[in-house]
């Protein structure tokens, strides 16, 4: 079983960037298709982006595409999510997730693994 801690939240003015990082403990994160969440407050949970488990390729919402970059450090158990140009909308919560499914998952309900959540307040 995966224990996951986000880290990296703040606060950023409108065009400005961040890189939040999910730290793995318990096992190994390269067992496990990744996905980086984030919800606001009075909506629902979206995804964001993922890392697939069978081939480590990663993939994108529309919405964060030429943005933000999720990427994994196997020698630290990591995975982040760089997250430039940030916008007011891009203001929420921001959960890492890990899946023991080897496709790519963009539900919630797709993941096992959850870490505690990170905030990210982008201002106009």
């Amino acid at each position: 079983q995966v224990q996951l801690v986000e880290s990296g939240g703040g606060l950023v003015q409108a065009g400005g960037s961040l890189r939040l990082s999910c730290a793995a403990s318990g096992s190994i994160l390269s067992n496990y298709g990744m996905g980086w969440f984030r919800e606001a407050p009075g909506k629902e949970r979206e995804f964001v982006a993922g890392i697939r488990r069978i081939d480590g390729n990663a993939y994108y919402a529309d919405s964060v595409k030429g943005r933000f970059t999720v990427s994994r450090d196997n020698a630290k158990n990591t995975v982040y999510l760089q997250m430039n140009s940030l916008k007011p909308e891009d203001t929420a919560v921001y959960y890492c997730a890990a899946t023991v499914y080897f496709s790519a998952k963009v539900q919630p309900v797709g993941y096992e693994y959850w870490g505690q959540g990170t905030q990210v307040t982008v201002s106009s």
